[in-house]
């Protein structure tokens, strides 16, 4: 009698403790040093995994119900939302929404047990960067529901958000890596990138968030004949890698700068914004937005911060690297 209600109380005793067992997810930030939008047509690109990121924490309730809600960097509900499960098809619902719904039912297509069980989550994702930052609150989104899901997070991506899934691999990766995309064939390489002139490296946000996929749109509607372009873009990559010198340095990303400016048909934000700044300024991402990086000395944050740019940030206060490695 005994033996015969162990066997019977064990499964509902188990049940009872999974519902209660919190699991978080945590996924880095990205900046791409090199190869922006040329990463997209097979550019050997260099990214770096920020120390700034997002994690997830996921709590099983009994309730067949997601409760969801998005914290800022200083902890203020930025965005909430609940979904029934299984879920439904629903019209009308706003844009965040819907790009959440959308990523949670391509996750469950690849992982046909995720959120299939009779209970529901209270889920609560949290940044560690301001949004308007473009450090990636998409693309650590996705890493993270990926390993929720224990999917891929590439496919997930390729899916949903789309693009090159640099960012996915710096989410991954805790050390700055080469990465490259040739017709679906991935290639991601840590690399030790802490140049020795580290301390003279700064980013500076430019006070805006630039809507990627509208640049990228915009890219691909204009390139033609780019081959000889990512060619360039991707020795000089390998350089950038390979340099100790900060002369060298700004010699190569003053020449991505002007190679990226022709192939956009932009100005290079040193000609549009900061002519007189007296070292060289490099577009990260996205150009006209986000972050910049900067060579300089002790007075960069002053000359930035005069011309209303508050925040500038050292290479070593951004970037994320494996001591160990």
């Amino acid at each position: 009698m005994y033996t015969w209600c162990i066997a019977i109380l064990f499964p509902l005793i188990h049940k009872v403790n999974n519902i209660h067992t919190k699991q978080t997810y945590y996924s880095n930030g990205k900046l791409l040093l090199t190869g922006e939008y040329l990463v997209l047509d097979g550019a050997l690109s260099l990214g770096v995994p920020t120390k700034y990121g997002q994690n997830l924490v996921v709590e099983p309730i009994v309730e067949p119900k997601i409760y969801w809600e998005s914290l800022d960097e200083k902890g203020k509900v930025w965005f909430k939302t609940v979904f029934n499960l299984p879920f439904s098809n629903t019209d009308g619902l706003d844009t965040i929404t819907q790009n959440l719904k959308d990523i949670l039912v391509v996750a469950q297509k690849q992982n046909l047990s995720f959120l299939k069980e009779n209970q529901g989550f209270r889920v609560q994702t949290k940044l560690s960067f301001p949004k308007e930052w473009g450090l990636g609150s998409s693309s650590t989104l996705i890493n993270n529901i990926a390993s929720w899901a224990k999917v891929d997070a590439f496919k997930l991506l390729k899916k949903t958000m789309g693009g090159s899934g640099y960012d996915i691999a710096c989410a991954q990766n805790d050390s700055p890596i080469l990465y490259q995309l040739i017709k679906e064939k991935l290639m991601i390489k840590q690399v030790d990138f802490h140049p020795n002139f580290a301390e003279q490296l700064y980013f500076i946000h430019l006070n805006k968030k630039q809507r990627s996929h509208k640049e990228i749109a915009r890219y691909q509607s204009i390139k033609k004949g780019i081959a000889s372009a990512v060619k360039t873009v991707s020795e000089i990559t390998d350089l950038v890698v390979k340099t100790t010198s900060l002369d060298d340095f700004e010699m190569l990303i003053r020449e991505h700068e002007q190679l990226l400016s022709s192939v956009l048909q932009l100005p290079t934000s040193q000609e549009l914004q900061f002519k007189d700044y007296f070292g060289q300024i490099k577009s990260l991402g996205a150009w006209g937005g986000d972050f910049i990086l900067a060579t300089g000395n002790d007075d960069t944050p002053n000359y930035f911060r005069k011309k209303g740019f508050e925040t500038v940030l050292l290479y070593d206060e951004m970037v994320l690297e494996n001591k160990n490695q």
